[in-house]
């Protein structure tokens, strides 16, 4: 089969790829670009473990073609931290111990930093509705909340 040649950004620096027609984004993450960040939970978008977003639009990127990207930006966890300084959603939950096997986390933390990107001062409820498609099977999901509010605020005031 013959390989697509794909040019995208991912989290800010230029990439380029070939990819097989049917690969999916999440396997030329992991597979060909060594970025193991973003996991394979289910393989069919259910449980979010996957999230990136691409042109930030919050996706799960084992239902995206990797010849999708084409010409996308791409954001991973990978990209959230800033050399050494961690992302204040990722200061708060490791203060608000929302995170233990850490299969979810990174999908859970792609997808609340798009939330506070779409909106900054989300209520719990919207907070919960917002993050509703990445499961967690070890924390449950209260101190996720609290620590996404947290880092909510904590972005809102330096703003």
């Amino acid at each position: 089969m013959r390989k697509i040649h794909v040019s995208t950004k991912i989290n800010g620096d230029p990439t380029e790829f070939l990819c097989e027609p049917d690969e999916t984004l999440l396997d030329v993450l992991r597979d060909q670009l060594g970025m193991t960040g973003s996991k394979e939970g289910c393989g069919t978008g259910d449980c979010g473990a996957c999230s990136v977003t691409v042109n930030g639009r919050l996706v799960c990127s084992c239902l995206v073609l990797g010849a999708e990207a084409e010409g996308a930006e791409v954001a991973t966890i990978e990209g959230m931290a800033e050399g050494d300084q961690l992302h204040p959603l990722q200061r708060h939950f490791i203060e608000n111990a929302a995170l233990q096997c850490g299969i979810c986390t990174p999908g859970i933390l792609v997808a609340a930093k798009s939330l506070l990107e779409h909106n900054p001062d989300p209520t719990e409820e919207e907070t919960r509705y917002w993050l509703a498609g990445n499961l967690c099977r070890c924390t449950g999901y209260d101190k996720i909340i609290r620590a996404v509010m947290a880092a909510g605020k904590e972005m809102r005031e330096a703003s």
